[in-house]
């Protein structure tokens, strides 16, 4: 009895309980694995989309402002000057920015 428990031959049994653990460890390591690589792509894709949302929102934004500007002062430029029109709308631009100083 002196003889430890590697001395003793391993059956059939044994050998295929020891490979089917083997596997699951082997199926395990390669399931966290692939779950780290899926993690990491979708932390990168989830970065690449918010930065593609948020240019697009910049530039819609800016090029709506620049659109309504410009058309705005296009078509104020190209009103007659010496109205009564004219002269509401500075008069009302004047009142307005001396609001804004006094307020």
């Amino acid at each position: 009895m002196a003889t430890g428990t590697a001395a003793q031959p391993t059956t059939g049994e044994e050998v295929a309980m020891q490979a089917v653990a083997a596997a699951m460890r082997d199926a395990a390591t390669t399931a966290s694995e692939h779950a780290a690589k899926v993690k990491e792509s979708a932390s990168e894709s989830g970065s690449t989309a918010l930065e593609s949302m948020s240019r697009m929102v910049y530039t819609g934004s800016y090029v709506l402002a620049y659109g309504v500007v410009y058309a705005t002062v296009f078509v104020a430029r190209s009103l007659p000057q010496e109205n009564p029109i004219m002269r509401g709308f500075r008069d009302g631009g004047r009142a307005a920015v001396g609001e804004l100083d006094a307020g």
